[in-house]
């Protein structure tokens, strides 16, 4: 299981994300920038060791109306080969030193470990404690052939998932985030579907 440190991050998440939001086309916040808090989350485990998981949401008060996104994230000791389009922005971790940190959508080391919690063979992690498990995160099982891999999908802007509203023929991730008032939130993270060769 992985390890949660409770230390100091230079410069922290939230500092590097709300300048990587703007970049993308699915970010729908004011010109000046996201004014951004960590609203939920959780993490997987790396079998090997090496990468961080983690899936952060995080809430944009600044925009109108006030937008939720999740942003899954890996954390390496090195450079991702071939990472450079999907790198977030590096930082001094108090323990660990140096971390590469990237868009965890391009991360095979995450698309993996997700398909394996959508199939209901790892279990999701608490975001801030170590060797916990977080039942709070959904997962819905997608049928496969023996072998098959699964093409992933990722919900960047959150909303409320309708309950039972399962695509057919495909698994996903729900999860919870904290509204501006206070209420929790269960909105889609992520579906799956059996790729077609």
């Amino acid at each position: 299981m992985a390890v949660v440190h409770h230390t100091t991050l230079v410069p922290s998440k939230l500092e590097l994300l709300t300048a990587w939001l703007p970049r993308h086309d699915w970010y729908v916040g004011e010109a000046t920038g996201p004014s951004l808090a960590k609203v939920g989350g959780f993490r997987l485990d790396d079998p090997a060791g090496e990468v961080g998981i983690e899936f952060m949401t995080v809430r944009d008060d600044a925009a109108r109306p006030v937008t939720a996104y999740l942003v899954p994230m890996t954390y390496r000791g090195s450079p991702l080969a071939g990472g450079d389009t999907a790198l977030i922005g590096t930082a001094q971790h108090g323990v660990l030193g140096r971390r590469w940190i990237y868009d965890g959508t391009s991360d095979p080391v995450l698309l993996e470990q997700l398909a394996e919690l959508i199939q209901g063979r790892v279990t999701a992690q608490a975001q801030s404690q170590s060797n916990t498990p977080d039942a709070t995160v959904h997962a819905t099982p997608v049928r496969t052939a023996a072998g098959q891999r699964l093409t992933i999908s990722f919900a960047r802007r959150l909303s409320p998932a309708a309950d039972g509203d399962v695509l057919p023929g495909a698994g996903e991730v729900t999860g919870l985030w904290t509204a501006t008032d206070g209420t929790l939130v269960r909105s889609l993270f992520a579906t799956a579907r059996p790729l077609i060769d």
